[in-house]
């Protein structure tokens, strides 16, 4: 399944009640954008290759879903009434509720760069219309699609297990603080905390330093979706660019072949954990 918004990767058949989805590694520019800053500031926002790393997922008989558009342009992972009042040239007619993000200009609708280079993404303010079309066009059908895959397997499997992926960047590797990969959870809100502890175990194993909720705890898909007093788990994971990319070149490393492995080993041992969980669920509702 294709259209503008996104591209789902379906296997022939499903092996568990695992959904992948990658909001943020988007890279078709639409064109009505029409953004005023240099594209490599907006191409800095990007999860670059982060569809890649988990594309063993359908050989597996997993979903993975991915986004087309970048983040700048309208964010997925952000709430569709996160509207920073900043960028529009009148007032926003659906209920604002702006969050911290909007005020830092990193809303729904990117404004600024970043927070360490606070310059504009536009030279002009954005209509209503034109904020409503981009939500309309990518934001919803994203969701839609995402909630449509999470919704079939749970009618399969009577529990849903969500991986939503992302990358960061982060401390250089030689740093004592540093970390490979962060797990979010919302505190332990989103899933099962034992899915996120064998989650952690299983990459340590792998060989790579893991934190868990700091500083990233999952955003608004994670929060969206989750329920697990339902049986519906939500984790977000973020794997440092540096483990795969050159940040100056925004190029695959040597580094990245090994992580797209051990992307797929560990989604092969958490399919195990996702179908024992559903063997259980279904023995304690039968």
């Amino acid at each position: 399944m294709a259209d503008a918004a996104c591209i789902c990767q379906n296997p022939l058949k499903a092996s568990s009640p695992l959904v992948l989805d990658s909001p943020h590694s988007g890279k078709d520019y639409p064109a009505d954008f029409r953004y005023a800053c240099p594209k490599g500031w907006l191409e800095e926002t990007e999860d670059s290759f982060v569809d890649e790393l988990f594309a063993g997922a359908p050989d597996l008989g997993i979903p993975l879903l991915s986004a087309h558009f970048p983040r700048c342009y309208i964010d997925p992972n952000r709430a569709e009434n996160d509207i920073d009042r900043l960028l529009l040239d009148t007032p926003w007619p659906h209920n604002p509720r702006p969050t911290e993000r909007s005020t830092l200009g990193t809303g729904l609708i990117r404004r600024l760069h970043k927070q360490a280079n606070p310059k504009p993404i536009y030279d002009r303010l954005l209509s209503v219309a034109e904020v409503e079309g981009r939500i309309h066009n990518y934001y919803l059908p994203y969701h839609t699609a995402l909630a449509g895959l999470l919704d079939a397997s749970y009618a399969v499997f009577g529990t849903v297990y969500h991986l939503n992926c992302h990358s960061m960047p982060g401390l250089k590797r030689t740093s004592p603080r540093h970390v490979d990969i962060v797990l979010g959870d919302l505190d332990g809100t989103a899933c099962d905390p034992a899915f996120t502890r064998f989650a952690a175990k299983t990459l340590k194993n792998l060989g790579y330093k893991v934190a868990v909720n700091d500083p990233y705890k999952g955003v608004e898909l994670v929060r969206r979706f989750s329920d697990p007093a339902r049986g519906r788990h939500s984790l977000q994971i973020e794997l440092h660019r540096g483990l795969y990319m050159d940040a100056a070149t925004r190029k695959k490393t040597d580094g990245f072949t090994r992580l797209q492995q051990d992307m797929t080993r560990f989604l092969a041992q958490v399919i195990d954990f996702t179908n024992i969980s559903a063997t259980e669920r279904a023995a304690e509702t039968g």
